[in-house]
């Protein structure tokens, strides 16, 4: 199915989890947003966040600094 991510499309197999985009993403660390269809998720339900087609997923890495 054809979800876009960031503004650009990819296909990902049906009933990828938002846990297991990141995943085929090769995105990882903890400090991450991940928002779908621009309503946030929460890191507890990144694995039972089922992605449905022409979903639209953004993903925004943490920077620290001061």
């Amino acid at each position: 199915m054809e979800i876009l991510v960031n503004g650009t499309p990819h296909i990902v197999p049906e009933n990828t989890t938002a846990a297991q985009l990141l995943a085929i993403l090769e995105i990882h660390g903890k400090r991450l947003a991940l928002e779908v269809n621009q309503e946030l998720v929460p890191r507890s339900q990144f694995e039972t966040t089922l992605l449905k087609p022409n979903d639209t997923v953004e993903i925004v890495h943490a920077i620290g600094g001061g």
